[in-house]
């Protein structure tokens, strides 16, 4: 299997702001895994949209797949209880 691009929302750096450091480490450890494996275990498509969601402690990370660029586009990462307030399903150009 090929390895997976990531790319950023420029939101998900001001998402990050507002996590405590080391949760923000780990969470960067966990989208760096989805490089190998961007459907791996514990990952959920949302309804009526073309994204993913995989639950780290009490955040969740929200990702797109663009399977024929082989890029992961990181849409949002939040606490559980606000990571889908105003998420739209669309959204600009990934920064890389």
């Amino acid at each position: 299997m090929a390895s997976y691009s990531l790319a950023f929302k420029k939101s998900v750096a001001k998402d990050l702001r507002s996590i405590p450091n080391k949760d923000v480490k780990r969470i960067l450890n966990r989208i760096n895994s989805l490089q190998e494996n961007p459907r791996a275990e514990g990952c959920v498509k949302l309804s009526n949209q073309e994204k993913y969601r995989v639950r780290h402690g009490i955040y969740r990370i929200v990702y797109q797949i663009k399977a024929t660029e082989l890029i992961i586009l990181v849409v949002k990462v939040a606490h559980s209880a606000q990571v889908y307030k105003r998420m739209k399903s669309g959204g600009a150009e990934p920064r890389r």
